[in-house]
């Protein structure tokens, strides 16, 4: 039953089935065939699955990123980041990095940073004569920080399945997140030095008084919300919502580019994302209780406790798995269905819960812009108009930057732990 449950997923990920009718269907197959249990406790499980308190913070977070989106403060963060560093070498590509980290620590999601971002940027880059599968790529690769930097929804996704406090996952994120921003900066300066791209006139004072000033708000919000979750005033729940009504009044009332007329579009569109992420939410929820049913993490688990006696060598090949894991599969799904796997045996040879948790985000977020699946290399294309298939090409010196810190990341624990234990 196991094979058959495992076959038969890969089988429709083959043929392209979505993911989360792959999960469903993988399930409803095993469970048909093994009569395991009724058919209807796959419905039952589907919606227990989805029907957490903590999950709440996704579709409010997922609002608040596309209100920010409309609501020009993408705009205003990269007129900021280009006031800091624009003048640099390479600092056209900086302010791609930075203003997505900004943007990341607002909206929580890999694609809507490289959308929001990129379509400022990405033109503006190759206007200035970068290559157009380079800016693209660097994009692609600076909104992952979008899953890296909280507030980050596979961080709440792996809090849940982990059973690990919201608040420690996302003050886990920080150092790690930080320490590949600098990375993606260091290689743009080189990179730039290279083919010879200069910056832009250097900013006074008063410029970059004036577009701080302008920006105050936007920047002002990650300070709201991690400080509000870090302070104990609320919940990261409760902060989505914060997250949403701040977005809201000042894409309204202040910067004023969001019409009343256009907030159905924008609920819309959240609300056909938050379906989209539930639904894989509830269908790996299904494909997990079937695997807890047939005690598969309990044998993988016994075996390679029997097999492998080395620390490092789990992490190395948790690392690999969860690489492959990402090029394939979305990072929701990867780990609602890794996570009852790993975690154990990842607890048995000493990792901390938690570090083990930045690892498979970094690792996830890395498979946002690696092909054949990466969202963000999609949206990345559909920006710069530069095919999947050469970007697949482009991507590879930012895979390899990652890797590095990945490794870093997984050797290094207290880079994951240090700030959590501090709360």
């Amino acid at each position: 039953m196991a094979l058959l449950l495992f076959g038969s997923l890969i089988v429709f990920f083959i043929i392209g089935v979505p993911i989360a009718f792959s999960l469903g269907l993988a399930s409803a197959i095993t469970v048909w065939q093994g009569d395991l249990m009724p058919m209807l406790i796959i419905a039952q499980q589907f919606i227990a699955s989805v029907n957490s308190f903590p999950l709440m913070a996704i579709p409010f977070f997922i609002l608040a990123g596309y209100l920010m989106q409309s609501g020009g403060i993408s705009k205003r963060l990269v007129d900021f980041s280009n006031t800091l560093v624009g003048s640099m070498t390479g600092g056209l590509a900086m302010v791609a990095i930075l203003t997505s980290l900004f943007f990341a620590a607002i909206s929580g999601s890999g694609a809507a940073t490289t959308a929001a971002i990129g379509s400022i940027l990405i033109p503006a880059m190759v206007a200035k004569g970068y290559a157009s599968d380079y800016a693209a790529s660097n994009q692609a690769a600076s909104g992952a920080l979008g899953v890296i930097i909280p507030p980050s929804i596979p961080l709440i996704l792996y809090a849940i399945a982990a059973d690990v406090s919201v608040g420690d996952m996302f003050v886990a994120g920080v150092l790690p997140g930080l320490m590949l921003t600098f990375s993606l900066i260091v290689y743009a300066y080189f990179y730039a030095r290279r083919k010879h791209h200069g910056g832009e006139e250097k900013s006074s004072w008063h410029d970059i008084y004036q577009a701080g000033r302008k920006a105050l708000l936007a920047i002002f919000m990650p300070i709201i919300i991690l400080g509000g979750i870090y302070g104990g005033f609320f919940t990261p729940t409760e902060a989505a919502v914060v997250a949403v009504v701040y977005s809201f009044i000042i894409g309204t009332l202040v910067y004023r580019e969001i019409h009343f007329r256009e907030l159905p579009k924008i609920f819309q569109e959240a609300a056909v994302m938050t379906a989209v992420v539930l639904i894989i939410i509830g269908a790996a929820g299904v494909y997990g209780r079937i695997l807890q049913s047939l005690r598969v993490p309990t044998m993988i688990s016994e075996f390679v406790i029997g097999t492998i006696d080395s620390p490092l060598l789990f992490i190395l090949l948790v690392n690999l798995l969860l690489l492959i894991a990402g090029m394939f599969i979305e990072a929701a799904a990867a780990i609602l269905i890794l996570v009852p796997i790993l975690l154990p045996i990842a607890i048995n040879f000493g990792f901390d819960p938690i570090h083990l948790g930045v690892v498979m985000v970094v690792n996830l977020a890395m498979g946002m812009f690696t092909p054949p699946v990466g969202l963000n290399l999609f949206v990345a294309s559909q920006i710069s108009q530069v095919s999947v298939t050469r970007l697949s090409y482009a991507i590879a010196p930012f895979v390899a930057i990652v890797l590095v810190n990945l490794l870093i990341i997984s050797m290094v624990p207290s880079l994951s732990t240090w700030l959590p234990s501090l709360r």
